[in-house]
Order: structure tokens, then C-alpha cells, then sequence
């Protein structure tokens, strides 16, 4: 399938998802305690997207490992294929 080819294995795409959603679920929680006053109602609001973020996530970096557009090693590969050998 498309979507899964790429540079990165997908335990490092996994694991950056994991990574990546602990320090957004922290900053959900805090900020929906800040609204809401509640630390109860913050914690629902932070579990409840935990999981639906953290699956869109993975399925972001695949489709970006894709992507060879912005890596500098493509633009120095261009480079030399354009000089002479």
C-alpha cells in the first residue's frame, strides 16, 4: 500500500505518535483545567483524544515519509546528477 512506504520503520513512526501524544494530552489538560476549573472534566476531555489523535498521527508521518519534498540530501542529489562526472 502506498501509505506505508517510506523511509521510517513504523515502530519509529509508532513511537514518535506515542512520544508526541503525551506532551499534547498534557497540554489538553491543562488548558481544558484552566477552562473548565475542573481537573475531573479535564481528564475526560484528555483521555477522549488520546487515542483518535494519536492514530491520526501515525497515518500523518506515513503519508509524509512519502513525501521526498524538503529533504536536503534530494536537493544535493539533484545537484550533483546536474554536474558533469
Amino acid at each position: 500500500m502506498l501509505l506505508f512506504r517510506g523511509r521510517e520503520a513504523h515502530s519509529r513512526s509508532f513511537a514518535k505518535a506515542v512520544s508526541w501524544r503525551i506532551l499534547g494530552s498534557i497540554d489538553t489538560f491543562a488548558l481544558s483545567w484552566f477552562f473548565t476549573g475542573s481537573a475531573k472534566a479535564a481528564g475526560a476531555i484528555a483521555i477522549s483524544e488520546v487515542v483518535t489523535k494519536m492514530v491520526l498521527y501515525y497515518f500523518h508521518e506515513r503519508a509524509w515519509a512519502n513525501v521526498s519534498w524538503g529533504f536536503a540530501k534530494d536537493a544535493e542529489e539533484s545537484q550533483a546528477g546536474d554536474r558533469p562526472a
